[in-house]
């Protein structure tokens, strides 16, 4: 896409690339209009009942139909918009055209951004000062509720475990596999087996471990991995996600740290390949051990990458949910702030309260992120 003209401003070639800006935009409108006609039972104007005709999700082919439409709506529309909205700016003299041209790509995500999430986010602030139903403004009494209900103090004494333990393992055995498989020769198969589990959804591994940690009653058969071990044994076979507790939030974030292992490992193997060679001779001429080439060399050259990856695992581990969710439920002891906060707005439907604890969960997650963008904005420099 060229960004110069061989040519002054036409208003022919302007007007025309205008219009079929406004074609593009006008039946992009009409395209999610009919997915949202088709959505409406109520609808009952004329491109309602065409798009309930053609969409007609009681049947496999009207929701195929409606999948392909979906799709192609919404990759060939956004090209669309964009090749339209490039072609007016292209029209434009040189200097309008300089400083719009950016705007043409950023300016639709901009919006999206806006629509997904600086508005939600606002909204979401506003309705924590509310009631249950988000109609009587309460001012603070949901963020009083969420530091004196007991249920919660157990969800922050659980998600604080899950920070601390979970990155601390994640980081530190992301690192040890790093540095060694960096010396192996076996490398790259070493760190393909350790990525693996990042391959896996978090719901599919909470299936994978529900089997592990199954505990069936006294006389029946241990199909649960881990009570299988145990029984042959010897020992009496443990519910080790429902009665084990406070343990059973360790056998939880167990599941985590082989998930996340795997994505701190690949980071610090990149990092470290950056370490200069040179460093490492003049260490081990100086008659350094490798364990002191790793703390005194090692450590302090890829420090930046540490603490990034390290505010990353714990901006993660701040937001766990579908891993509790999968295993638990958040039953027995394991509730964390994001499975409060859905089961408070929605299977409690107390709306104040839930956006109080999404609240809460964003303004503890800013500072980590600011410090992670600062770190990645340093380690550019």
């Amino acid at each position: 896409m060229s960004t110069t003209s061989s040519y002054g401003f036409q208003p022919t070639r302007f007007l025309t690339a205008l219009i079929m800006l406004a074609i593009v935009i006008a039946a992009l409108y009409i395209g999610f209009d009919l997915l949202r006609a088709q959505a409406v039972p109520e609808r009952t104007d004329a491109l309602a009942k065409f798009a309930q005709s053609i969409f007609d999700n009681a049947t496999p082919a009207g929701k195929l139909i409606n999948g392909i439409f979906a799709i192609l709506l919404g990759v060939g529309g956004m090209a669309a918009l964009f090749w339209a909205a490039n072609g007016v700016v292209e029209e434009l003299p040189e200097t309008p055209k300089r400083w719009l041209l950016p705007y043409v790509f950023v300016g639709p995500m901009a919006v999206l951004l806006i629509f997904l999430y600086i508005i939600p986010t606002i909204r979401t602030v506003l309705l924590s000062f509310y009631d249950r139903d988000g109609e009587i403004f309460v001012g603070l009494q949901n963020y009083i509720d969420t530091f004196t209900v007991p249920d919660m103090w157990d969800s922050f004494r659980n998600t604080i475990l899950w920070i601390v333990l979970g990155t601390f393992f994640c980081v530190s055995l992301g690192l040890l596999i790093a540095t060694l498989a960096d010396r192996s020769k076996f490398e790259t198969v070493a760190r393909a087996i350790v990525f693996m589990p990042m391959a896996i959804s978090f719901v599919g591994a909470a299936v994978i471990f529900r089997f592990i940690y199954y505990y069936a009653p006294e006389g029946s058969n241990q199909i649960g991995l881990l009570n299988a071990i145990v029984t042959t044994f010897g020992r009496q076979p443990q519910a080790w996600l429902q009665y084990n507790q406070p343990w059973n939030n360790l056998w939880l974030i167990i599941v985590v740290i082989w998930m996340q292992t795997g994505f701190c490992m690949v980071i610090f193997s990149a990092a470290l390949k950056g370490v200069p060679e040179e460093l490492l001779e003049a260490g081990r001429i100086d008659g350094a051990t490798e364990v002191r080439i790793f703390f005194n060399i090692l450590l302090p050259y890829i420090w930046g990458t540490i603490v990034t990856v390290t505010t990353t695992i714990i901006i993660f581990m701040l937001k766990i949910f579908d891993l509790v969710m999968g295993m638990t439920g958040g039953q027995f002891s394991t509730e964390v702030i994001g499975t409060q906060f859905y089961r408070q707005l929605f299977a409690n439907r107390n709306i104040g309260w839930g956006a109080a604890i999404a609240t809460l969960l964003l303004i503890a997650v800013i500072p980590v992120m600011a410090y992670n963008l600062r770190q990645l904005a340093q380690n550019r420099k």
